[in-house]
């Protein structure tokens, strides 16, 4: 049998066109706030295949690369990317929903189910019966860390359970 070889130039480049289109659609949803369902996932997760195909598409091309990094525009469009890219580490005293959701997040997981009920309006036998149903078991006292951790449930399943599921 004949291995089948498929050659860089023809897959790089045709990965890179396609994650650039998805990386920008959902990049642009979650700019909007519109990252319902699988957006942020999507995007996060492919995120990496536009690296491999970007790497890939850079192999290819890296005479081209170099002969743009020897013309003064060429440094300047790197160094002000590169610049960017540092200035992006800092919060610069701006606090964002992305910064907040996980501290937010630790903190549900923390709190007794009790608690948690409150939150949603429901009386902590509401949520107990919920996570029952899910064969789960679980008390008023107990948090949602303890939870999964004896139940061996994904703990965002726990607090889709807790928050969505009515």
């Amino acid at each position: 049998m004949q291995a089948i070889r498929v050659s860089l130039r023809r897959w790089a480049t045709p990965l890179v066109i396609g994650a650039f289109l998805l990386m920008s659609i959902t990049g642009v949803l979650m700019f909007f706030e519109l990252d319902v369902g699988l957006v942020a996932v999507v995007h996060q997760w492919f995120s990496w295949i536009f690296l491999i195909g970007a790497g890939a598409h850079l192999a290819l091309n890296w005479r081209p690369f170099r002969n743009h990094l020897s013309s003064g525009w060429g440094r300047v469009s790197i160094a002000i990317f590169a610049a960017l890219t540092v200035a992006a580490l800092f919060s610069w005293g701006l606090i964002t929903g992305p910064q907040i959701a996980r501290p937010i997040e630790e903190a549900l997981m923390d709190a007794p189910i009790a608690a948690l009920a409150a939150m949603t309006r429901n009386a902590p036998e509401t949520v107990i019966g919920r996570l029952a149903a899910d064969g789960i078991v679980a008390d008023s006292d107990d948090s949602l860390r303890d939870v999964a951790l004896r139940s061996g449930s994904d703990e965002n399943r726990l607090l889709a359970i807790v928050f969505f599921l009515n």
